[in-house]
């Protein structure tokens, strides 16, 4: 039996059709904090039309990328505890894949 996320590819495409995310379990409150970070930038976005000041704006900009970060460390926390563990599991070149692959997800997160 594969894992949720095993199979997937470095651009979050499905390998294998029967493959499901490592966030599953996790994908409704994934969702609800996309919509609230979605409003927030609908938000953002009212306060530039109506010329409003500008440190407003930013503490708005704060709390968005504030929350897109913790949605990020959610996916990859899912991820490794899902898709990494069984790669470790079994074994192989999927192993060393996986584990780069993540060291390059990592390394993006740590830059943004």
């Amino acid at each position: 039996m594969t894992p949720a996320g095993a199979g997937r590819d470095d651009e979050g495409g499905a390998a294998a059709p029967s493959a499901a995310p490592g966030y599953t379990d996790q994908k409704e409150q994934v969702r609800k904090r996309l919509r609230r970070i979605e409003g927030q930038v609908r938000g953002i976005q009212r306060m530039v039309d109506e010329d409003r000041y500008c440190i407003g704006a930013l503490a708005q900009v704060s709390a968005a990328t504030w929350a897109l970060q913790a949605v990020a460390l959610l996916l990859l926390d899912e991820h490794l505890a899902h898709c990494v563990l069984y790669a470790v599991r079994v074994g192989g070149d999927d192993t060393e894949a996986k584990l780069a692959e993540d060291s390059t997800a990592i390394a993006r997160l740590v830059r943004s």
